[in-house]
């Protein structure tokens, strides 16, 4: 969102978009029922909507380590004995995520109970506990603090690095699409405004290490690293490969219901 926040671009973008900050969810329901024209939204929702077009570009994935999607459980507990998992309900594309690789873990029907992104009182309520965003990030810069406070042995499992050690294929979280107000076929300039906006951030990566490091207790060092090792922005022929993948897989374990990937024309630098 660089060049929509910030000079010289801000006031030209302004006066062709009108922009409203809300959860990933409710980006893509605004989508579907028409009172938005584009948002970033999870990609377990093209599932649920499949008329939404994906704008060729940009992305929000990992093709390794991402840091901020976290599987954690007690050490004495392997994968297939985990009885239940406290679920950080912030993403419903993690969580798919999540029930896909139980599946494989050959426990396929461990509950998942919906919690705040608590890791204490997640584990006293559940074996597991999947923490994403911030709360994952804060988990990992607390674990040997944690550790030493409850003698507690436990095992952070990065999802992304699970993901790709199982399929081979990058861990695709959202993507930007137009939905049914926007018209058609889609102009492409908008697609150019948000590929051109995304290259600028990371020409200004220094600056948004330093915002993010004034809200959060983590090292300049790390957010920048997450930023740009950990996160990949670019839905080039790898992710594009990776979601059609995770459609797949999520059809054939009944986790979300059948979706054939729109390829045409999706991958741009």
């Amino acid at each position: 969102m660089w060049d929509f926040e910030h000079p010289p671009l801000a006031a030209e973008l302004a006066e062709r978009y009108s922009i409203d900050r809300m959860t990933p969810s409710e980006c893509a329901a605004r989508l579907a029922d028409g009172r938005a024209d584009i948002g970033l939204i999870p990609i377990a929702s093209l599932a649920s909507n499949p008329g939404l077009r994906i704008l060729p570009g940009c992305t929000i994935a990992s093709k390794g380590q991402v840091r901020s999607l976290l599987l954690v459980h007690r050490a004495n507990m392997p994968l297939q004995s985990l009885r239940s998992v406290a679920a950080d309900t912030a993403s419903l594309t993690t969580i798919a995520y999540t029930r896909i690789l139980f599946r494989m873990w050959s426990n396929p029907s461990v509950p998942f109970v919906p919690m705040a992104a608590d890791l204490d009182r997640m584990l006293d309520r559940a074996d597991a506990a999947i923490l994403i965003g911030d709360p994952a990030l804060l988990a990992l810069e607390e674990r040997f603090n944690r550790s030493e406070r409850t003698g507690e042995e436990l095992v952070y499992r990065d999802l992304a690095e699970e993901w790709r050690a199982l399929t081979g294929l990058a861990f695709v979280s959202a993507v930007w699409c137009a939905g049914i107000a926007c018209s058609s076929p889609l102009d492409q300039r908008i697609a150019k405004d948000f590929i051109l906006s995304r290259d600028h951030g990371l020409q200004n990566i220094d600056a948004i290490v330093a915002e993010n490091a004034k809200r959060l207790p983590i090292p300049e060092s790390t957010i920048r690293t997450y930023l740009t090792a950990n996160i990949h922005y670019i839905l080039d022929e790898e992710c594009v490969e990776g979601m059609r993948g995770f459609f797949r897989l999520a059809a054939e374990h009944g986790v979300l219901p059948p979706y054939n990937l729109p390829v045409e024309e999706l991958v741009a630098r």
